[in-house]
């Protein structure tokens, strides 16, 4: 599994005890030598000051750290104040996505899709930021027809984006399928599959229903048996989960984003059985 690379996604903690914790994480991860650690961002803004102080953080610790920006009820003003403040803090590196509108809020801002913000950030900032995007192999839920998906993902790459990193899924087939789509419109960059480690089925399947991954049958059946039995859950889904990533890497996947939910444990263990 040489050569690939991993990166692991946090969320910024709101309490003092989740700022420690959070710290006792990146730090464990960090001997694994990640090529980054992204820091989400709240719908509309919400966590903006918790990400960037998450991601100088990191920075200092020594390790890359890529921010996302959301334009989601975002003004121009707004996106280029954030971009200004990350060149003066030395970062390289961020993942820009339409965001999620916060919860009775009807107004999406200046930008209405990820491409635009794209755009947005090349004319301001050049090449001084990496630009990673998100990209939906079982499609995002608000896509009306799959060949929609794979023209708004190539509108993100042509305004400028150099890599993407996919929703979470269960099935490698559609990866590929996807990758293989995506070539042929001419989308070159880097396609890294998004990973979620199980460790609590609940969640799981709330996070799941809410942005169009789905749980295959046979897994989700096998899940709901073990009830509240946690150490089945766990054992079951790091098999899983680690037969899926090694089949993606052995399948041509330039490495692996891990959707933490700022815990170490299953990740550090899918990547010391993936040997990476």
């Amino acid at each position: 599994m040489a050569g690939r690379t991993i990166s692991f996604e946090f969320f910024p903690p709101k309490t003092a005890e989740g700022r420690a914790r959070l710290r006792e994480t990146w730090q464990g991860l960090g001997a694994l030598k990640p090529a980054f650690f992204s820091v989400t961002y709240g719908a509309g803004g919400s966590t903006r000051e918790g990400t960037l102080e998450t991601v100088l953080e990191i920075r200092k610790g020594g390790h890359e750290a890529a921010p996302h920006i959301s334009c989601v009820a975002s003004s121009r003003q707004e996106i280029a104040a954030q971009l200004e403040r990350y060149k003066s803090s030395g970062i390289r590196h961020v993942v820009a996505l339409r965001g999620d509108l916060p919860s009775g809020l009807a107004a999406a801002g200046e930008f209405r899709y990820a491409s635009e913000l794209v755009e947005f950030i090349r004319k301001h900032s050049g090449d001084w930021f990496r630009i990673e995007v998100a990209c939906y192999p079982e499609y995002h839920p608000q896509t009306r027809y799959a060949k929609d998906e794979l023209r708004h993902f190539k509108a993100k790459v042509d305004a400028g984006a150099n890599g993407a990193i996919t929703q979470y899924f269960y099935n490698a087939d559609g990866y590929f399928r996807f990758v293989e789509e995506a070539r042929a419109a001419g989308i070159g960059v880097p396609i890294v599959p998004g990973v979620m480690p199980i460790g609590n089925f609940s969640q799981l399947a709330r996070f799941s229903d809410a942005c169009g991954a789905e749980i295959p049958r046979w897994m989700r059946l096998k899940l709901e048996g073990f009830y509240d039995d946690a150490a089945s859950i766990r054992a079951f889904g790091l098999d899983i989960v680690t037969a899926l990533c090694r089949r993606l890497l052995e399948g041509g996947a330039p490495g692996l984003h891990f959707y933490t939910l700022n815990h170490a444990p299953l990740a550090a263990e899918i990547c010391r059985r993936l040997a990476l």
